[in-house]
């Protein structure tokens, strides 16, 4: 379930070169279509999308810290519930791929951006504090 959300909420970073093919034009096609405005328009989303990534990413890894947190304290009272321990390594691996999500978000992202910079950069520049 988790991969699935990801999965949707990184669909606007897997489609961004087709976004930018189909709606910032080339040099000869300038003059059509505001560059400008459709460029910031797509700055606004990929920082939204990376952000609301970033955060439920961040809050998944804080809850199952925890999970993980009680079922050692549980672990350490209980040494032969073989149940217990069987649950603290399943959340112990969860977490793990959790915490490796945050580095695919970051090659996402760095995708992301480079894609949109190569396309952007001369119609639009990003606000300097981001």
């Amino acid at each position: 379930v988790w991969q699935e959300l990801l999965k949707v909420m990184r669909t606007i970073d897997d489609r961004i070169v087709h976004e930018l093919n189909t709606t910032v034009p080339t040099a000869s096609f300038a003059g059509k279509i505001d560059a400008s405005q459709t460029c910031k328009q797509l700055y606004e989303s990929l920082m939204a999308a990376h952000a609301s990534r970033d955060r439920v990413i961040k809050n998944c890894i804080a809850q199952t810290s925890e999970v993980v947190r009680n079922l050692r304290e549980e672990r350490e009272k209980n040494l032969d519930d073989l149940t217990l321990l069987k649950q603290l390594r399943k959340e112990q691996t969860k977490l793990k791929w959790m915490q490796s999500e945050l580095n695919v978000e970051e090659v996402v992202n760095d995708r992301s951006w480079k894609v949109f910079n190569e396309r952007c950069r001369i119609h639009f520049k990003p606000p300097k504090n981001e």
